[in-house]
């Protein structure tokens, strides 16, 4: 399948792209300052076996002390890695490869780590970017906000305003407001986030509804759809295929969290992030490299972020050396405080310990040849996107009732 937008490059090991491309971008990163919900721990929690049990006895004791159920939604955990940290490993990889720098960080609904950077590097090659959550009906939409000018605080204030309005009901109205402030200006770049995946854990068809009714509703305002690192190759090949339809270009996004640089990247002729914006925006054109270390056993991948995330990291300063320094919580509905603050010297209660220690095990990637045994087949990447059959018509469910193509 040729792509009308994008051109896609799937490397079988690393090389120098100098002569495909001057400038290497990775966009959707996160550091320190980004503060990760932990509403998920429950969702998994019940579906792994090893810690189903263990969770459930734990679940039942925490009630019985506190009498309530433990929120999770009102917990969150901080990646390990520095703003700074984080752009110098993803500019070492892509120098590595022959390439000019450019990183986007996009901290969930926070530029703080931004703003540190560009006191010492140009802000042409390390914009002011944000992950956005945007509330929709009774899910939720990632954004990636690029390149925002210097009035970058103000406008983040005001879709953050959104993000945490204490409405019930999002105000569809205002997110137009906001969508059209950002077009408004020429070198911001909006890239939808991981389309498919259902991140609000809605359920597959609640979410295809909640996607359908948003790019009706708003898929004029987007420039690009992304492959995500961390998403399965089945998914990102439908996103692909997603974006060609609504005529819009890809763009990649890694998604890192742990210590890894990013898998995915996107190549250009630009100098700058501006210049990059316009090829993607004004040209609808893209040009992504899907980089060897994605083809490795997705599970094991996410598991292996997941160990560095929970790892010792003696080198770090005080506060940020282990997991539990970067976990916060309201245990006793006393406020929110790290794990570390509860007492939690040596990593909390034994059975919390034993469920780290068995997932931090699991995210060795020594047993990566076990994954790939029990890989889906549908996940493998091949060796060009050429070599893939699509069906756009029927596997995206796209169709005049939907509206999706004509509202576009």
């Amino acid at each position: 399948m040729k792509l009308k937008n994008t051109k896609l490059h799937i490397l079988q090991k690393e090389k120098n792209l100098e002569k495909v491309a001057e400038t290497g971008v990775s966009l959707h990163c996160h550091t320190l300052f980004s503060k990760e919900i932990l509403d998920f721990v429950p969702y998994y929690a019940e579906r792994i076996p090893i810690v189903k049990n263990v969770w459930q006895k734990e679940r039942d004791k925490y009630f019985e002390k506190y009498g309530r159920e433990i929120d999770f939604e009102k917990g969150f955990w901080l990646p390990p890695m520095s703003e700074n940290e984080v752009y110098s490993a993803e500019k070492a990889q892509i120098e590595r490869l022959g390439l000019n720098a450019i990183v986007s960080i996009t901290d969930h609904d926070a530029i703080e780590g931004n703003l540190r950077i560009c006191q010492e590097t140009p802000n042409e090659v390390a914009p002011i970017s944000l992950e956005w959550t945007i509330p929709y009906q009774n899910g939720f939409f990632h954004i990636g906000v690029h390149n925002m000018p210097e009035d970058a605080a103000e406008i983040s204030q005001h879709l953050l305003a959104y993000t945490f309005s204490k409405d019930k009901i999002p105000n569809n109205e205002r997110l137009h407001e906001l969508f059209a402030m950002l077009n408004e200006m020429p070198e911001v770049l909006i890239i939808f986030n991981h389309p498919l995946w259902d991140i609000e854990m809605a359920g597959a068809e609640n979410h295809k509804k909640l996607l359908i009714y948003f790019l009706a509703e708003h898929g004029k305002w987007i420039h690009a759809l992304e492959v995500n690192g961390f998403r399965s190759w089945s998914e990102n090949k439908a996103v692909i295929e997603l974006a060609e339809s609504l005529d819009l270009p890809i763009c990649t996004g890694g998604d890192r969290h742990g210590c890894q640089a990013n898998t995915v990247l996107n190549l250009s002729k630009a100098t700058s992030f501006a210049e990059f914006t316009d090829e993607v925006r004004k040209d609808k054109h893209s040009e992504i490299v899907i980089l060897p270390e994605y083809k490795q056993p997705l599970r094991s991948r996410q598991l292996q972020s997941f160990a560095e995330i929970l790892a010792y990291h003696k080198n770090f300063p005080e506060g940020r050396k282990r997991w539990f320094d970067r976990v916060y919580f309201d245990i006793d509905g006393n406020g929110m405080r790290s794990l570390s603050e509860y007492g939690w010297k040596y990593g909390g209660p034994f059975w919390v310990r034993w469920i780290i220690s068995t997932l931090s095990f699991f995210g060795n990637p020594r047993l990566r040849p076990m994954y790939q045994i029990f890989g889906k087949s549908e996940d493998a990447v091949p060796e060009s996107f050429g070599d893939q059959q699509t069906n756009l018509k029927n596997q995206l469910w796209l169709g005049k009732k939907e509206k999706l193509v004509a509202d576009n």
